[in-house]
């Protein structure tokens, strides 16, 4: 039997690997995400095996249950809530952890004379124990935030308040202290318990104070953050059960999402100490810039009239931003590219990396409507194409096409990469009113000569643009 789950557990953490690899493509994102769940079920069967004789009652009943839970969340939640689903289940990742690892605690500190360590033996073990309290709690609590400020329940806004850093320092101490004395100190079930209380409590109100802080802007970063510490959580989970799937599986997820984390970084091009200490958009961009007076030249045309342009544009690129996620106008989008190359342009989409509240969100949305996968280019390798580009259409996107980003020394965004969409000889942009995006700074893009503002909803914006395109290519 050992050999036999021995052999699952190989199998189980070579398709993780697998699928993990075929996560990186569009082309292949859904196959590896069938992989990996495979994967998934492999290594619960092996599990099973491994424990041996167990109550499959509970076990059924935990299958019936979240599957219920996970089907009506899946046919219900739409694809703009994406962001805040991946969040709070990151969240549920390490609460999981946590709990497993209290339950452990609990089964070798209650009926035991002595200390916890007395009764564990092992020094190690323990310290994995609450590492997973620990890193579970924080990612718990911390995920709970996310979701709040990507769902507008939580203000967007940094909240940042005298004193942050020093009760996170306290918190730090407290978290150490509480769990050096259960090792060497907590000798009665009473006091392990009130100690366990101390330090899931302590570690959760340091999971909020750690996000509350971070703008909205700075999302895509955090949300990656959080699923690499639910891996961590998991992975230091598997060493208190000397699991060695769920040790691989919570690796991988850890790793995987600190990658992520500095690709986002990158694609903001700025540190994650920046990120988790800056504030990024505590200050609110002035209303002045509805009056005119941030754009004084700013001007808008209609449909009919975009219309008139895409008609004779060969090349065109689509920019899709979380704008076009709200509205849910990815299927007009779809209509649009698919009338534009009937009538013999050729049409793309720029992705930038933090488009959207997500990584990978403005993917996700297009898979949806099945844009093709050869359409969707990565912002490296469409950038220097915007400069011979008959017209861009910008759906929702603020930040990611701001020229500050490369023309203002001292803008907060300077030197984040951007798309280049005022490179085209026509550009449009897609937004309901000149409002900031989540960086909360003006895009001077809507003052540029060659842009033409479209306000209003995107899809209905898109809708109007599509009839008039019908019209003039019938």
């Amino acid at each position: 039997m050992n050999t036999l789950v021995t052999l699952i557990y190989l199998v189980a953490s070579v398709l993780f690997i697998l699928g993990l690899k075929r996560l990186t493509r569009v082309k292949t994102a859904r196959s590896g995400n069938q992989v990996s769940a495979f994967a998934m079920f492999l290594a619960v069967i092996g599990t099973l095996l491994h424990m041996g004789k167990v109550d499959y009652g509970y076990i059924l009943a935990g299958l019936v249950l979240g599957g219920l839970i996970g089907l009506v969340m899946a046919k219900r939640v739409q694809m703009t809530a994406m962001p805040e689903m991946v969040a709070i289940f990151n969240g549920f990742g390490g609460a999981a952890s946590a709990l497993v690892a209290i339950s452990y605690l609990f089964g070798f500190g209650f009926g035991s004379k002595g200390t916890l360590l007395t009764g564990i033996h092992h020094i190690d073990t323990l310290v994995t124990v609450f590492l997973s309290i620990l890193i579970g709690s924080v990612t718990f609590t911390g995920s709970l935030i996310a979701f709040g400020k990507l769902n507008g329940k939580v203000s967007g806004r940094p909240i940042i308040f005298p004193g942050n850093q020093f009760i996170n320092g306290l918190l730090v101490i407290i978290i150490l202290a509480l769990s050096i004395y259960l090792i060497v100190g907590a000798n009665s079930p009473g006091m392990i318990l009130w100690c366990v209380l101390g330090l899931v409590l302590a570690s959760s109100i340091l999971g909020v104070l750690l996000v509350i802080p971070i703008g909205g802007a700075d999302m895509p970063v955090v949300i990656a953050l959080l699923n690499s510490y639910s891996g961590l959580a998991a992975s230091a989970t598997g060493f208190v059960l000397q699991n060695n799937v769920l040790i691989i599986c919570g690796a991988l997820v850890g790793a995987s999402g600190l990658i992520l984390t500095q690709i986002m970084c990158k694609a903001m091009n700025r540190s994650l100490t920046n990120v988790l200490f800056g504030g990024f958009g505590q200050e609110p961009v002035s209303k002045s810039s509805e009056k005119g007076e941030v754009y004084p030249t700013v001007k808008a045309c209609s449909p009919e009239e975009a219309a008139m342009i895409f008609e004779s544009a060969r090349e065109v690129i689509i920019v899709p931003g979380y704008g076009l996620a709200v509205a849910q106008a990815q299927h007009a989008t779809k209509e649009m590219a698919d009338l534009l190359t009937k009538n013999g342009a050729r049409v793309r989409y720029a992705i930038h990396p933090v488009a959207g509240r997500m990584p990978g969100h403005m993917n996700v949305l297009l898979a949806e409507s099945n844009v093709p996968h050869e359409q969707l280019c990565d912002m490296d390798d469409i950038n220097d194409d915007f400069q011979n580009t008959d017209a861009v259409i910008v759906l929702g996107a603020n930040d990611v096409v701001n020229p500050a980003a490369m023309k203002e020394k001292d803008s907060p965004i300077f030197g984040m990469p951007v798309l280049k969409v005022w490179e085209a000889k026509s550009v449009f942009v897609v937004k309901r009113s000149l409002s900031a995006g989540f960086a909360a700074i003006p895009n001077d893009l809507f003052n540029y000569e060659n842009n033409l503002m479209l306000f209003g909803d995107a899809k209905k914006i898109l809708s109007e643009l599509n009839s008039e395109l019908k019209e003039l290519l019938s």
